[in-house]
């Protein structure tokens, strides 16, 4: 089983600090770059009281990021407070924002506070915020701008003190494009923005993921998970994950529900498919893994390097992938098998000179190349 690497993200409320990084959050689990460079952002943002605007895909952890910023602020002491926006219907999101009196509606028996009264002196986090009607969107300009807002059947000017962090996976630029969301709004949003990372391009957190959702969800299910298969880590690695952590979560769950005498299977087979759904029948480990840096390669046009080369869909280092290569046997073939041509300079770490024009039935036997 991989090591598991935590990456926090809060300061306690105290003041104190875990070797001066933000520190609080176990779910905030990785030590890639990419996740490295948002916990800079929110160590460096979260002592201020200024918005924070975080984007990205569904199931990357903007809340969990959220409570991050939270908890490393001086607001820390009083509730967090949160609403997606995309979960409420629209007749009622005025009155979840700002509150109502009694009688400012049909059912309305009674007073309510709003999310802005609860988040006083505190932490508002608006999930979804590209999902509020445009009717709204000018009071919500206000209360950004003025830290005052009027609940719904009411006169009265209510002042508070709130700190906005908002979030959505859509893209609020081409909304703007578009005349459906504001401009100043939006850019009284985005006063620092935080951009989190599909978990495509932080690949070598699935290990870290993976081994700290067997722990927990494995409590929760009441199984016992001792040995991840490297074939299964393999595959959990270099699948693309549309759905990012929230996926990879409940997947696992599956996984460990699915699991015979401790051993987790692979949950990204079809049901009753056994072990064949993803590498062929009848091969060894060996096998399996060859099998599947030949598909990388052939789904990334056999580029090795960079964000969206083959290493790091598999989650290794370059030099590591490129001596896998070579003990599998494994060459790039050429377009044409029956003309020479140059190879490029990039795979001369392959055992092949960048000038050199070698013929691909000499360097690339039939057995080497992809079927």
């Amino acid at each position: 089983m991989s090591k598991r690497s935590t990456v926090r993200a809060s300061e306690s409320c105290d003041g104190s600090s875990d070797n001066d990084r933000p520190s609080k959050s176990d779910q905030l689990i990785g030590n890639s770059r990419a996740l490295e460079e948002v916990l800079e952002g929110v160590k460096r943002v979260a002592p201020t009281s200024s918005t924070v605007f975080i984007q990205g895909e569904t199931g990357t952890g903007k809340e969990l990021i959220a409570r991050a910023i939270h908890n490393a602020s001086p607001r820390c002491a009083r509730p967090f407070i949160k609403l997606n926006c995309a979960a409420i219907p629209l007749d009622l999101l005025e009155s979840e924002l700002f509150g109502h009196e009694k009688g400012a509606f049909t059912g309305a028996i009674a007073q309510r506070l709003g999310r802005f009264d609860l988040a006083d002196k505190s932490t508002l986090f608006l999930d979804e915020v590209g999902d509020i009607p445009p009717v709204l969107q000018p009071k919500l300009l206000r209360v950004l701008q003025e830290q005052e807002f009027e609940r719904l059947g009411s006169n009265r000017t209510h002042r508070v003190d709130v700190r906005l962090v908002a979030a959505t996976h859509r893209d609020l630029e081409e909304m703007v494009r578009n005349g459906q969301f504001r401009s100043d709004l939006y850019f009284r949003l985005n006063v620092f923005p935080v951009l989190l990372p599909p978990l495509r391009e932080r690949r070598e957190d699935i290990p870290a993921l993976v081994a700290h959702f067997v722990e927990s969800l494995g409590r929760l299910v009441g199984r016992r998970i001792d040995h991840i298969p490297t074939e299964t880590m393999l595959a959990l690695r270099s699948y693309d994950w549309p759905g990012n952590i929230r996926e990879l979560q409940n997947l696992i769950e599956r996984a460990i529900i699915l699991s015979v005498d401790g051993v987790l299977p692979n949950p990204l087979l079809p049901p009753g498919k056994g072990r064949c759904g993803v590498f062929p029948t009848g091969t060894t480990l060996i096998d399996s893994e060859r099998a599947l840096i030949l598909r990388t390669l052939e789904a990334v046009g056999w580029v090795i390097g960079g964000r969206d080369g083959a290493a790091a869909r598999l989650g290794l280092k370059r030099t590591t992938l490129i001596y896998k290569m070579q003990r599998h046997g494994i060459f790039r073939p050429y377009l044409n098998s029956n003309v020479e041509m140059a190879v490029s300079p990039s795979f001369s770490a392959v055992g092949i000179q960048g000038n050199a024009r070698t013929s691909t039935k000499d360097r690339f036997p039939s057995e080497c190349l992809p079927s």
